[in-house]
């Protein structure tokens, strides 16, 4: 295959891989508003269309895995093609974290209970905001600007704390929404767990530039 032609082909799964961004970011928009409004049938939609995330990355995969094997790249190719693997893997495990919060929110129906959306909000709009930025330094190889972002992933997990915080309170000083009040941290945990796998997209943005695996862990304490 020409040089030509291979950039080419790079450069379209290049594309490929900002569009299931995007499909991922809607899909935590969307489903972080439907918690907001408490929209059932919103949530049931995003739950559906979850296989359109899952059928792009195989698409992705396939054509990854079609130029591996018939061109064999080395070096810097190989490095970026295997980091493309990787980075649909962590977007597709994203798209989950959004499933599952809108499966939350059709858990909760319309039981009366107090969700702190200003903090789960903002842990949205960070965690997406994280997300994008680590697709564009990706794509760009630029890993000056991806070894910035894992930085941000500190106010994501204050946030997370605060919101900890709230639901033990609240099950404290109400026992009967112990249940409701657990699922709301497995929404306040999925926004946690995209925010640590965009540092993992921006790992992997710094070894396609150097060859090295650099573990950006930002966080003080251990993850059980």
């Amino acid at each position: 295959m020409p040089r030509e032609t291979l950039d080419r082909r790079i450069h379209h799964i290049q594309e490929e891989i900002l569009l299931l961004g995007s499909m991922v970011e809607q899909a935590m928009l969307n489903s972080i508003d439907a918690l907001k409004r408490r929209d059932v049938e919103a949530s049931k939609q995003i739950y559906e269309d979850d296989y359109l995330v899952n059928e792009k990355r195989f698409a992705i995969e396939n054509a990854i895995l079609i130029i591996i094997a018939t061109q064999q790249p080395i070096a810097h190719d190989l490095r970026l093609l295997a980091a493309m693997l990787e980075v649909i893997t962590e977007l597709e495990r994203m798209g989950d974290y959004a499933k599952g919060i809108a499966k939350v929110n059709i858990k909760l129906a319309d039981s009366d209970l107090s969700i702190p959306m200003r903090e789960i909000n903002r842990m949205c709009e960070l965690s997406v905001s994280m997300l994008h930025r680590a697709l564009s330094a990706f794509v760009s190889e630029n890993p000056k600007e991806a070894s910035k972002i894992p930085e941000e992933d500190k106010a994501v997990d204050e946030l997370y704390n605060v919101i900890y915080r709230i639901l033990v309170n609240n099950m404290i000083a109400n026992p009967a929404c112990i249940d409701h009040a657990n699922l709301l941290m497995w929404v306040a945990h999925n926004l946690e767990r995209m925010a640590d796998r965009v540092t993992n997209i921006c790992e992997r943005t710094v070894f396609i530039a150097t060859g090295e695996v650099l573990e950006m862990d930002t966080s003080d304490d251990e993850n059980y």
